[in-house]
């Protein structure tokens, strides 16, 4: 029987972002110079696929440093930690190394320079998302707040609306993220705000590239982890620009081909810690059921990258 035909709109960028890539080869860089086991505290990046791979050269993960011995390397992942686990790992004498993204502690510097200065901070994330959690511990208990939503910048009462400023987490949502800015603003309009967006270019740019693509697909998918902030955000992104149904998937074993019927043109993204080895799994599972054409809508070249820590260069 001849193949129904299937076209696929690949969304570039996608997968893959600069901290990302550093954090990956920060650990493998660490088990070339120190050998296994080399521990690291919480899932370098949220995907299970660079979990497993990672395993396998013998990175044992672990969610706190107390499941880490003295004497092995320790590396802290992407999201980045409160100041009180690197102040740990020194006190225990242990050989440390930190993968926070260069973007994240960039948010860390602006928190703690309004700190500083005696500003209160507002923090707009999500509760119990790692990199929130690591930006609320870089300071004292009670200097920042949590906004999530519209509702909670309504709801909040500060104790001198001239001394405040706000941060944000890296991957949220560009336009929800907008809302909540705006509502600041109209409340608190002498509130320092960030020199430069916070929310990362990565982030940025895989919206607007799903953004391309959404109203022009039936289908949308986005390859990424459940807990991966960004690839979430990417479903929801496609779902507000068009597309009549999006699912978040882990990789194509995870497809209901159901969701393919009446479907002729799919659209395609993968989350900044998903590897295109992944986008490629999905598009091979398509050609065995479809004959698929490809075209990858291309919104924003990158060519950013950022250097791992010296002491892991010229392993």
């Amino acid at each position: 029987m001849t193949k129904p035909p299937l076209a696929i709109l690949l969304a570039a960028p996608r997968g893959f972002c600069a901290g990302v890539d550093r954090a990956i080869q920060i650990v493998e860089q660490a088990l070339v110079k120190w050998g296994a086991p080399v521990y690291v505290r919480h899932e370098i990046v949220h995907n299970a696929h660079v979990v497993k791979r990672l395993e396998a050269m013998g990175a044992v993960f672990v969610e706190e440093l107390t499941e880490c011995p003295d004497d092995r390397p320790v590396v802290f992942s992407a999201h980045g930690v409160p100041k009180v686990v690197p102040a740990e790992a020194a006190a225990r004498q242990m050989v440390y190394v930190d993968a926070t993204c260069p973007l994240v502690s960039k948010v860390h510097a602006e928190a703690q320079h309004h700190a500083r200065a005696g500003l209160h901070i507002l923090l707009i994330g999500h509760a119990g998302h790692p990199e929130v959690v690591g930006t609320m511990g870089q300071l004292d208990p009670g200097s920042m707040t949590l906004i999530e939503t519209v509702d909670d910048v309504n709801a909040f009462t500060p104790a001198d609306e001239t001394r405040l400023a706000y941060v944000t987490q890296t991957t949220l949502s560009v336009d929800d993220t907008k809302d909540i800015v705006a509502a600041l603003r109209r409340r608190f309009p002498k509130m320092a705000e960030p020199r430069k967006d916070d929310i990362c270019y990565a982030t940025t740019n895989r919206q607007e590239a799903v953004k391309a693509i959404a109203a022009e697909a039936q289908l949308v998918l986005v390859i990424g982890a459940a807990n991966s902030s960004n690839s979430v955000r990417l479903k929801e992104v496609a779902e507000r620009s068009g597309a009549i149904s999006a699912h978040l998937i882990a990789s194509a074993d995870n497809i209901d081909w159901a969701w393919f019927d009446n479907v002729t043109t799919l659209g395609l993204s993968a989350g900044a810690s998903a590897p295109e080895t992944l986008v490629q799994g999905v598009i091979a599972a398509c050609r065995a059921r479809f004959t698929v054409s490809v075209q990858e809508v291309v919104t924003a070249q990158e060519d950013v990258v950022f250097r791992i820590p010296r002491v892991l260069e010229n392993v």
